[in-house]
């Protein structure tokens, strides 16, 4: 008991120090708040010490709940490559639970896979890397251009990225504009920063458009880079920029917390979505409560960058920006970044008989039949446009997952599935590392009962998309 009560007691005050910690000790005890601790009363230094001597730890604890829950090889599928080049992952990566197949799997009601604790640990929801900690984290090659072209440091001396890069979107990605498809990818092969932006697009937008590309790629102060003493980078910092998560208006796939959720151990993980056709898209926000890309510019800038606490968000240096102009041309400029080129896909979003194969064709037709997908995901960009529960907690008892309470999701955003095969990983919190994981857990929580053979085919199909 006495062990139990000092873990206890450490866990409070992880939480007090922590960056969006819903925790605080008062004269009464622990008590829920929710707010970020503003006054610190720790120096820099010995959080800096602190923290990093405990990055080893925090890491291999993630590190094998991964291993734990997937096959993270380097197994990419045969002649299947995104916009760019880069290959594309194959197979299912979800691990069963010993003596169990997906064919018996799929045939257990949910009430029987929860009460016998069969539901695959990979598809639960995904914690983040630190989810008591929470905050941006970026994969290592993002940090290395942007340290490369602008000497600005993403690294964080707490914690690492997770994910394997063979799971993650190609970098730099392509960029395709609606105004100038005649151009193809107009990035050069570049990652677009302040440095470069201005020689890479002079001359291919206009005026307003160029400028709020410019304040995409300018650094504006976030909640673990800025100046303040509770930052996570080791030298104060001029911050993120909006291109630093959304690389080349698409994603390189960094994680987060969302801000809208407390306590902490219910915010979920968030995978960056890709900017690729936000023009068609109606519910922005972690939790879709923003009806225009240009709510959710100002937004991000306001209350996202800093956990959703305004109170925070004026200490480390909030970017009040303003509406009339900078968030409206910050808009116009994202309404620009299309979707790659599908060339098997008529103007209707289907499949082109005479250019698909037999392969595609049948799982396009298990995607509109059988497979229930199209319910949700209606052409020509795949989606509704709504936010719908899955319910997930049909299948599992709810428990904590390195400090994530899995109990359940919520509504969560139908994004649009052209282009799916360049943005791995998938689903709100990047807990599918493959669209094979991805079919076949729908397959399971939809109770469409697809063969081998129906799943192979869908998969097929989504990599025309």
């Amino acid at each position: 008991m006495k062990s139990e009560k000092c873990r206890t007691t450490l866990w409070v005050c992880l939480c007090i120090v922590a960056v969006g910690a819903s925790v605080y000790v008062g004269s009464a005890g622990a008590k829920t708040t929710s707010y970020s601790p503003v006054a610190i009363t720790e120096d820099f230094e010995t959080t800096m010490a602190r923290m990093k001597a405990a990055e080893a730890g925090v890491m291999k604890r993630q590190m094998d709940l991964l291993n734990e829950r997937y096959d993270l090889a380097d197994r990419p599928a045969p002649g299947v490559t995104m916009s760019r080049g880069k290959a594309v992952q194959q197979g299912v990566r979800v691990k069963l639970p010993s003596g169990i197949t997906w064919q018996r799997l799929s045939e257990m009601t949910p009430e029987q896979i929860r009460d016998k604790g069969l539901f695959p640990k990979g598809f639960l929801p995904l914690p983040h890397p630190n989810h008591g900690e929470g905050g941006m984290v970026f994969p290592q090659f993002v940090i290395d251009e942007i340290n490369k072209q602008e000497g600005r440091d993403l690294t964080r001396f707490d914690l690492d990225f997770d994910l394997p890069d063979h799971f993650l979107p190609e970098f730099p990605a392509a960029i395709f504009l609606t105004t100038r498809p005649d151009l193809g990818d107009v990035s050069q092969g570049k990652v677009v920063t302040i440095d470069n932006y201005y020689e890479l697009f002079n001359g291919i937008l206009n005026p307003k458009q160029l400028e709020g590309l410019r304040l995409l790629v300018t650094p504006f102060p976030q909640q673990q880079f800025n100046q303040t003493e509770d930052r996570r980078s080791a030298r104060p910092s001029r911050g993120v920029t909006c291109f630093d998560c959304h690389s080349n208006g698409h994603t390189a796939a960094p994680t987060h917390l969302v801000g809208d959720i407390r306590p902490q151990q219910f915010r979920h993980r968030l995978d960056t979505p890709p900017l690729r056709g936000v023009n068609i898209q109606r519910l922005f926000g972690s939790q879709r409560a923003l009806k225009t890309i240009e709510d959710f510019t100002e937004f991000e800038q306001r209350a996202a960058y800093f956990d959703g606490d305004p109170v925070i968000a004026t200490k480390k240096g909030v970017n009040v920006l303003e509406r009339g102009s900078q968030v409206h041309f910050m808009a116009e400029f994202q309404a620009l970044l299309d979707f790659p080129p599908a060339p098997k896909l008529d103007l209707f979003g289907k499949l082109d008989p005479d250019k698909a194969t037999r392969s595609e064709i049948h799982g396009q037709d298990v995607f509109f039949g059988k497979g229930k997908c199209a319910v949700c995901h209606t052409p020509p960009y795949y989606t509704d446009n709504l936010m719908h529960n899955l319910k997930t907690e049909r299948f599992y008892k709810p428990q904590m997952v390195n400090g994530r309470y899995a109990s359940a999701d919520g509504p969560i955003k139908n994004f649009p599935l052209r282009g799916i095969k360049d943005s791995p990983p998938y689903l709100h919190d990047g807990r599918l590392l493959t669209l094979d994981d991805t079919v076949e857990f729908f397959n399971l929580i939809l109770e469409t009962k697809l063969t081998e053979q129906e799943k192979k085919d869908m998969v097929e199909f989504l990599r025309a998309l």
